[in-house]
């Protein structure tokens, strides 16, 4: 080992004295190199120097110097003394270090080393490390590396240089430092630290790189990068972009952030020290590096990790001309790996969900989403039973039954498993849940054994009582329901006049009211798929080919809400068209300006009125109207008109869609006969039929009442915006969707943490351009369970049902509305498309929602790639005798837009025929 003295440098000389390491280069080099002496951040700064890599000159303070200038504080109480005493302790000892001044000789040596470094009026950054042990552990060592114990100071001017080098001795006591000494059972006394001063480099740019992925080791490098210095990124103050390199291919991901705060120098505070600024308006929005950027610091970093020999964590910082410089590095420290047995994978899907939150959701509609589904399903639990104590154990299940994941909406399975477990019997019906989700990639795991069936049916005659009372009672409290429901919104006709506090008071009320009331809309759904299961097993057992049977049987019954708005807009259409003014107008003029002239009564009273109801009526009707962002006719009432242009187009009427009905109905009931011929089996049947269609018109009822119940949420959303606009909270109303409503409320509430309100739109609106640029996750995936999302979704496991046409062409799904259609695919990604193209297609789509009936209406046949016997799309495709089969895997990547098919909706067969055969696009229906 060199001669221990206690000044070692590098770069430019330092003048000779008795306190220097040696006379020379040699000397000093070699205290340098020692971890021992000046720590290993400081030994690695000089290695990577001496390796030819671009790190600022700097010298340092050796431990030796520390050992003969601070003298060991006494009256330390013991590894076994309290936090409080330890801290107090470390507190004393830590002010009398910083009172010992630093010998003359050496004070004189230091202030010379920095005229040589900086120049007389120059800056450095002075930093503290503890030095290595004799066994090589200390700060930034590779297997204990506790960084960032010892203090750093930039920005550091000649005078202010020796009180540095005392903070830095000094914080060898600092409490944190202390009390993780003694918790690893080190002596806290024993204690040696090396002081850096290195030349400032005025940064501007910064970044931190990981040469590999902290979060699980994967071959990508990770960049964290921010204006300013770097101190803003470790310490998390400013705002900070990601990058994701390949390390084989050198493909560059990036992930921005909206930059409006940095760390950095202010010319008018100098002696301040890093504070924080803002960032430039022009800099605010690009990436804080390029691509190449990335690349350059990525090759730098590997030279690090292959001189080093491992994955490094480093620090850097480019100059205004672009030159990028070192100033530290370390071991990366890994996430640790959560055990296998006590942190399962977690299942993520969004399969059925995505008809009432397709593709990129808004923040505003998935925290209200978030308490419809805590607070709806607790009520649902209660009423089935499951006790108090279950659902509190159960409370962060509640809390997390959908997640919000790159932006789009899925749920949580592992919470539903076991929320739904509590049900009675729950395991009988699970295989029908899981196929009503569409989710197929589980049918391995649906079927329960011996055991637990026989556990489920014990579960079911303990709680039949209960149960038995729920069904009987069940259509009594939906009809209470529904009363009160319409009760409510013929109270609240319009929300234009009132003040903030009347519209957060009518939300509250709304949804504390419904926290009270909703589970009886889910106990129909419930019942249903208990209805829905008995009549599958009953058909399966009873009637050959029963499945293929049952879409036609669960037509008729009693009309839902859901088709009272289609015969509503079909009047509409037929009394335009018995108008030949309005019907031109409607057919061929702006939409707007139409609705204008029908409200105003240009087409008569009778039309104005006509028009009116069914605004009021079904106005929050729309493509995804549970999406807050989404505008409905209540905002955009000439959404009415458009809507009516293919009935009138096609000739629709409400007489020939309830003969439609009718026939279809009359229809599914001989085959019923021919197919089941025993009188007390079909009646069976009936009753179980009978009691599955109640349940799914009481289902389609409910659920447009819930389009009500967001399109309150809407107003409110909307009313308050406005109001945030007029006093500059918010810059434009329609920014209101990238906040959290109970942000929203609590900006006039007085429950807002976080005031700056424009800044947190930004930031969230350039995540949700980021996640719509991306491509959609799989409907169905697991992570890594005992991990932050976040992390746990670089190691997503995706898991795919098989999919595509088979060697015949033929793509195969679930039959759900019987008949079949040929005719040219209209492949529909954007929901924008106009009903009028939409009128002899068959619809090609990844999912509906209620929203969709004007295009449904229109179309020969529906194929979607989601959903089940009871989604949305089979239920509505049923009710317009529109041909239908879901979940078709690939359907919208195997069916090209324009392409000839044919669909069986009783078969659940999609058929791609040969592509120049007009004569099928002319067959049309084919029954």
């Amino acid at each position: 080992m060199a001669s221990t003295t206690p000044l070692a440098r590098t770069g430019p000389a330092i003048t000779s004295g008795p306190l220097l390491a040696g006379a020379g280069g040699a000397a000093d080099e070699a205290a340098l190199a020692d971890p021992a002496l000046v720590g290993h951040k400081f030994s690695r700064q000089h290695e990577m120097r001496h390796a030819g890599l671009p790190v600022p000159a700097f010298f340092a303070l050796t431990a030796e110097a520390y050992t003969a200038c601070v003298p060991v504080p006494a009256g330390f109480p013991g590894a076994g003394a309290g936090t409080a005493e330890l801290t107090a302790w470390a507190r004393a000892a830590r002010d009398e270090v910083r009172a010992t001044p630093l010998p003359p000789g050496l004070a004189r040596q230091v202030l010379a080393g920095f005229d040589e470094l900086a120049g007389p009026g120059g800056l450095v950054a002075v930093r503290g490390c503890v030095a290595a042990e004799a066994d090589g552990s200390g700060e930034d060592g590779a297997d204990d590396p506790f960084a960032g114990l010892s203090d750093s100071y930039l920005y550091v001017r000649r005078e202010a240089l020796l009180d540095r080098v005392a903070d830095c001795w000094a914080s060898a006591y600092n409490p944190e430092a202390v009390l993780y000494r003694v918790r690893r059972g080190v002596d806290a006394t024993a204690v040696r630290v090396a002081v850096g001063v290195q030349r400032m480099v005025p940064g501007v740019r910064s970044f931190v790189m990981f040469t590999s992925d902290p979060r699980g080791g994967a071959d990508q490098a990770v960049v964290a990068a921010a204006h300013g210095i770097g101190e803003g990124i470790v310490q998390e103050k400013a705002d900070i972009d990601h990058f994701f390199m390949d390390r084989a291919t050198g493909a560059v991901h990036a992930e921005l952030a909206v930059k409006s705060v940095m760390a950095g120098l202010d010319p008018a505070r100098p002696d301040a020290g890093p504070v924080l600024l803002p960032v430039p308006d022009a800099l605010g929005g690009p990436p804080v590096l390029s691509d190449d950027e990335v690349r350059a610091v990525g090759a730098l970093a590997a030279r690090a990790e292959e001189l080093f020999g491992g994955p490094q964590d480093i620090e850097g910082t480019l100059t205004a001309d672009g030159r990028i410089h070192l100033v530290q590095t370390r071991p990366v420290v890994r996430a640790a790996a959560p055990p296998r047995e006590s942190a399962p994978p977690v299942p993520w899907t969004n399969h059925n969900l995505t008809e009432s939150f397709p593709g990129v959701t808004s923040t505003l509609t998935y925290s209200q989403a978030r308490v419809f589904y805590r607070t709806g399903f607790a009520d649902f639990y209660r009423r089935l039973g499951v006790p108090e104590d279950s659902l509190r154990r159960n409370q962060h299940h509640l809390s997390r039954m959908i997640g919000h994941l790159d932006g789009r909406v899925y749920y949580r399975l592992d919470a539903w498993f076991a929320l739904h477990g509590q049900i009675p019997g729950f395991d009988l019906i699970r295989p029908m849940w899981q196929r009503s989700l569409g989710l197929t990639e589980r049918d391995q795991d649906t079927a329960p054994g011996p055991a637990a069936r026989r556990r489920a049916w014990k579960q079911v005659l303990r709680a039949a009582p209960r149960l038995t009372r729920a069904y009987l009672t069940q259509p009594r409290r939906l009809r209470e329901f529904l009363r009160w429901w319409d009760d409510l919104m013929a109270r609240w006709p319009s929300f234009e006049d009132c003040t903030a506090d009347e519209l957060i008071a009518r939300y509250r009320t709304m949804w504390t009211e419904a926290e009270h009331r909703w589970g009886v809309t889910m106990v129909a759904s419930y019942f249903a798929l208990v209805s829905l299961t008995c009549a599958d097993a009953l058909l399966e057992r009873w009637v050959p080919d029963g499945r293929a049977l049952l879409p036609r049987l669960m037509g008729g019954g009693r009309p839902n809400r859901t088709l009272a708005s289609v015969r509503s807009a079909l009047a509409l259409a037929e009394r335009a068209a018995a108008d030949p003014d309005l019907r031109a107008a409607v057919l061929e003029r702006p939409a707007p300006e139409v609705w204008r002239e029908i409200t105003e009564g240009k087409y008569g009273t009778g039309t104005a009125d006509a028009f009116a109801r069914h605004l009021r009526t079904y106005g929050d009707r729309a493509l995804h109207d549970l999406k807050l962002e989404v505008l409905t006719p209540r905002q955009e009432p000439w959404q009415i008109v458009t809507a009516l242009r293919p009935y009138i187009g096609q000739g629709l009427t409400v007489a020939a869609n309830e003969a439609d009905e009718a026939a279809a109905r009359d229809a599914a009931r001989r085959a019923l006969r021919e197919a089941c011929p025993a009188p007390l089996k079909r009646a069976a049947l009936g009753a179980v039929l009978a009691s599955l269609r109640f349940s799914v018109k009481a289902r389609e009822d409910t659920r447009f009442c819930r389009s009500q119940l967001y399109g309150v949420s809407r107003e409110v959303m909307r009313g308050l915006a406005r109001r945030l606009v007029e006093t500059g909270l918010l810059e434009r109303a329609e920014d209101v969707v990238h906040l959290q409503t109970e942000e929203v409320l609590g900006a006039f509430d007085g429950t807002l943490p976080d005031t700056d309100l424009r800044a947190l739109v930004r930031r969230r609106a350039a995540r949700a351009a980021e996640s719509a640029a991306a491509a959609d996750p799989p409907a169905y995936f697991t992570v890594p369970g005992g991990l932050p999302v976040p992390v746990a979704l670089a190691s997503r496991q995706d898991t795919a049902a098989a999919g595509g046409p088979d060697a015949d062409g033929v793509l195969r799904g679930i039959a759900s509305s019987s008949g079949t259609a040929r005719g040219r695919a209209l492949v529909v990604w954007d929901t924008d498309v106009p009903p009028e193209e939409c009128v002899g297609r068959i619809l090609v789509a990844k999912e509906t929602d209620p929203g969709w009936l004007a295009l449904m209406m229109a179309a020969k046949g529906i194929v979607v790639e989601r959903g089940s016997l009871v989604s949305h799309t089979a239920i509505s495709g049923r009710l317009l005798g529109v041909p239908t089969v879901v979940a078709v895997r690939e359907a919208m990547t195997a069916i090209e837009d324009g392409a000839f098919i044919e669909i069986d909706g009783a078969a659940g067969t999609v058929r791609l025929l040969p592509g120049d055969d007009t004569a099928a696009e002319e067959d049309g229906p084919c029954a």
